[in-house]
């Protein structure tokens, strides 16, 4: 294609199409990376790696951006500004987009970002193009609890861990029932607690780990300090220590407005009224959140589930597929978008 491009955060590409004349600069991103997944497809495209596989749709992604830098560098001269093509690392770890971000500073030079998700929920010729929350913040936490360790007949000589992170769970869900706004959403969840080695020993330790998930910026930044004096002060009241750590994985996806609109007049006027569903916002992370967090932008779900053909596996399971015609569609959104 002849497209000038720059390799960004290891294994990620940044390609450049400049129109005819100056303009706006819109991004359009597709993420790249595969899962640890066995692939249990029986199908000609069937990955060629053993415990790997695009279990998520990214293959589809990285096929309909080509297509629009396919479609886009033909009609360059028919256009103003730029289209930088993003092929994004790493949105499964939820580091690729930042550390994008942080080495390119591509943010400081466009106008707006889009991206697309290719989506089993939505089925086959539709797409979802609604503004605010779409997807949700993603935090990441563990904690460790130290006690005191001692035989099961002397409880009192002991400060016993198990009890102490059993209240943790139980008073981290305050957070959610009572510091929340029922409005809003927010989810906690352990989803790990290890503890013990014998069965009359009372446990000097415990490890929990877990995820906390919301929609909202305001109840996303107050969940470092909710968490930490919810577990501190749980842990003192049993005269135990804590260690926490907290990794914010993904801020909450929320798409813009204007850039919604301008999304769902591209849909339209390629494929007419009937292609734009509604689809409910999804409390999984999505890593693109760290564009729409600074720049004007959305992301798209794009249907691919077709259950007359038994496409209907979920996202990140062994024998998950897409159906194709979908691809086209994304491409051709890709670009009129862009050209919009």
């Amino acid at each position: 294609l002849s497209i000038p491009f720059e390799i960004v955060a290891k294994t990620g590409i940044i390609a450049t199409i400049k129109g005819k004349n100056p303009g706006k600069t819109v991004l359009l991103r597709a993420d790249m990376d595969a899962l640890e997944v066995y692939e249990k497809n029986d199908v000609s495209y069937k990955s060629q790696k053993d415990g790997l596989m695009h279990a998520c749709g990214h293959d589809g992604h990285i096929a309909m951006l080509l297509g629009a830098a396919h479609v886009l560098n033909d009609v360059k001269n028919d256009f103003s500004g730029e289209v930088k093509l993003l092929f994004q690392p790493a949105e499964e770890t939820a580091q690729g987009a930042k550390a994008v971000i942080e080495e390119s500073k591509i943010t400081n030079s466009i106008d707006a970002a889009f991206a697309i998700h290719l989506w089993q929920g939505v089925p086959v010729g539709k797409i979802s193009l609604e503004s605010g929350a779409r997807m949700a913040a993603a935090d990441l936490f563990s904690i460790k609890v130290k006690g005191k360790s001692g035989h099961g007949s002397m409880p009192h000589e002991t400060i016993d861990a198990v009890v102490v992170a059993s209240a943790i769970v139980m008073n981290l869900q305050h957070l959610v029932s009572r510091n929340t706004n029922p409005l809003d959403t927010l989810v906690v969840t352990v989803g790990k607690l290890v503890a013990g080695t014998r069965h009359n020993i009372i446990a000097g330790e415990a490890l929990l780990e877990g995820t906390i998930r919301s929609f909202s910026d305001e109840v996303w930044k107050k969940v470092p300090e909710q968490l930490e004096r919810v577990v501190k002060n749980t842990a003192a009241a049993y005269d135990a220590s804590v260690e926490i750590n907290l990794t914010r994985a993904t801020p909450p996806l929320v798409n813009n407005q204007d850039i919604s609109n301008i999304l769902k007049n591209s849909a339209v006027k390629l494929y007419g009224e009937e292609v734009v569903t509604k689809y409910e916002k999804t409390p999984g992370g999505e890593d693109f959140a760290y564009f729409t967090q600074v720049v004007p932008g959305a992301l798209a779900f794009v249907g691919i589930r077709n259950d007359a053909k038994g496409i209907n596996s979920p996202h990140h399971s062994e024998t998950f597929n897409m159906d194709e015609e979908a691809l086209e569609m994304g491409a051709n959104l890709y670009a009129q978008f862009a050209i919009d």
